[in-house]
């Protein structure tokens, strides 16, 4: 797991948003979880000598009432330049914009308000795919992009080799602490050592299938029906009926799903902050402060956005009749 260059500690399922298809199935445990702070201190100290990045994530970090708390933590353990926060920089919490500051060299924003970030829908599980064989579908899963591409994981059930199989541990498996044991050099596996991992959740997955992919802002998920089953009975999302039952069929969408990297989509969201990001040496966005930022109130950048006038501009009548 060395390659990867991320390891995320994710401290809470918690989220403002409803997003469909949600990777952390945020909405279908009948109570978010807050990570404690002793495990989340033996989280961190397990990270301390890992070559790449240690990651803070949720749901939405910023949510966990320890935040701050946490944040110390890992500022006293883990080099900035090392560390990562995933989050939709939330409204109300601007009171974190210099902790954030001090302590992630690393920000990824993305607040899934945009009509065009597409959400792969990882509750269809690859068990009902129809017409593909079963070995096929390992070839497939043994090569899955998300995995490839994202992250392992440490949540309140311990490490694992891939962040969806983190997150379904939490969904399917309340009770059970089913993950490793979070402890210095975990992170020291090869491929070999995931297996009983893979084949507890990579077929209760459809990661690694070719599926239709669903706007993000439409709330509704695509679930499996044995997914369904699975969770019908302490689902809130699905007890709102918030969920379309999948035809379990295949399909090459080829619809971009990375639309949130759009510069200045990001940059409008941590302007709510008064942060403003540049471009690191590893590709990757590291946040500062603004020290003209007045809070509570929008700037140009953001305002510019949003489709709202600039400071100066007034607001003209709407051209023609339009939704809002």
């Amino acid at each position: 797991m060395v390659s990867m260059d991320t390891i995320q500690i994710e401290i809470t399922n918690a989220c403002p948003r409803n997003c469909a298809n949600c990777t952390r199935f945020v909405n279908h445990t009948p109570k978010p979880y807050m990570m404690d702070f002793e495990t989340f201190k033996q989280a961190v100290d397990s990270m301390v000598g890992y070559p790449k990045m240690t990651g803070v994530m949720g749901g939405e970090p910023l949510l966990h009432p320890e935040f701050e708390k946490m944040c110390n933590y890992l500022h006293s353990k883990i080099p900035p330049r090392q560390t990562g926060l995933w989050t939709c920089l939330p409204p109300k919490k601007e009171h974190y914009r210099d902790v954030i500051v001090e302590t992630f060299g690393n920000i990824f924003i993305n607040d899934h308000t945009r009509d065009d970030i597409m959400h792969h829908p990882f509750l269809v599980s690859a068990e009902e795919i129809k017409d593909l064989d079963r070995w096929v579908k390992w070839i497939m899963i043994d090569s899955c992009w998300a995995q490839l591409s994202w992250s392992a994981s440490i949540n309140p059930h311990g490490a694992f080799f891939c962040e969806i199989a983190a997150a379904l541990s939490m969904l399917l498996n309340r009770n059970v602490k089913d993950g490793w044991k979070v402890e210095p050099g975990w992170w020291i596996r090869t491929p070999k050592d995931f297996t009983g991992q893979m084949e507890k959740y990579c077929m209760l997955c459809g990661g690694a299938m070719p599926l239709k992919k669903r706007v993000s802002t439409s709330i509704k998920d695509e679930i499996s029906p044995l997914m369904l089953k699975k969770i019908r009975n302490y689902s809130p999302k699905v007890k709102r009926g918030e969920y379309d039952v999948s035809e379990c069929v295949l399909c090459q969408d080829d619809s971009p799903m990375a639309t949130y990297k759009d510069p200045r989509y990001r940059e409008a969201i941590a302007a709510r902050y008064g942060l403003y990001t540049m471009e690191n040496d590893l590709h990757f966005l590291t946040p500062f402060l603004s020290k003209s930022w007045k809070g509570g109130q929008k700037n140009d950048l953001e305002q510019s956005y949003s489709g709202e006038p600039a400071s100066g501009e007034q607001k003209g009548e709407c051209p023609a009749p339009c939704e809002h």
